[in-house]
């Protein structure tokens, strides 16, 4: 890697273009954005529109502590052990399950719908091909 870098250098990155735009998705992420929730289809097109949605979803294996705590020990120094989230439960690394905001028709109210289907959210509504 040293060699590489010597023969190489580093990428004359000076726009920040990615860094940008990410910036700007984690900052529409934390908006409470009216979207559309649509299955995968079996042919990775859009699929059945499952509700309208609030936000983009929340993978499942999503932890809202730190999964891992540090301890240290005299001989070792310093390794982690796993962490439960304030509900007491150790969630896994990771699930293929989303949790998406679905927007009851009966009483517009936002309700959590637990999804093991792929899913598209989308901020507008998608035409299927």
């Amino acid at each position: 890697m040293k060699q590489a870098f010597n023969a190489v250098g580093m990428p004359a990155i000076t726009n920040f273009a990615e860094r940008r735009q990410l910036k700007q998705i984690f900052e529409l992420r934390d908006q409470n954005v009216a979207t559309y929730t649509y299955l995968v289809g079996m042919d990775g097109k859009v699929g059945q529109k499952l509700c309208n949605s609030v936000g983009f979803g929340i993978p499942y294996a999503t932890q809202f502590t730190n999964p891992q705590r540090p301890t240290y020990s005299g001989t070792t120094g310093v390794t982690t052990l796993p962490q439960a989230d304030p509900n007491t439960l150790f969630s896994p690394p990771s699930a293929d399950g989303t949790w998406i905001l679905c927007l009851n028709p009966e009483t517009n109210k936002a309700v959590p719908l637990y999804v093991e289907p792929k899913v598209i959210v989308s901020p507008f509504k998608l035409v299927k091909e």
